[in-house]
């Protein structure tokens, strides 16, 4: 299912896959993010980083009557205060779809699926 935006127009209608790219984009510029997980470990991986092309594995997108709901994967950097960081991506991802899509959106769940020490140079 679609985001589906009525104008004067007429409709505009966005798919999921390109709402997964905009909430990974998203995540991804916060501080202390390694990169998105995918959703189905077991499938695709233990704690296997997305590339850009694949966001749509670590994020799930759900249309409810009080706006959308997106599940949100990710694997954050050791040393970093959990909390926060899902914190600013819960706020960023709301922010992006809200202002990009002009869609209201009801939840915005972040799920740490790992943490990974990063290499010091």
């Amino acid at each position: 299912m679609a985001v589906s935006i009525q104008t004067k127009y007429g409709n505009v209608d966005i798919s999921n896959e390109v709402i997964a790219t905009i909430v990974g984009c998203a995540a991804t510029d916060i501080y202390g993010i390694v990169g998105m997980a995918s959703k189905n470990q077991l499938r695709d991986g233990f704690n296997t980083i997305l590339k850009r092309e694949n966001f749509a594995k670590g994020v799930v997108v759900r249309q409810t009557e009080s706006g959308t709901i997106v599940d949100v994967y990710i694997i954050v950097g050791y040393g970093v205060k959990i909390s926060e960081v899902c914190r600013n991506v819960q706020s960023k991802v709301k922010y992006n779809l809200e202002t990009l899509l002009g869609a209201p959106t009801a939840h915005v769940n972040v799920y740490v699926q790992g943490v990974k020490i990063l290499e010091e140079d």
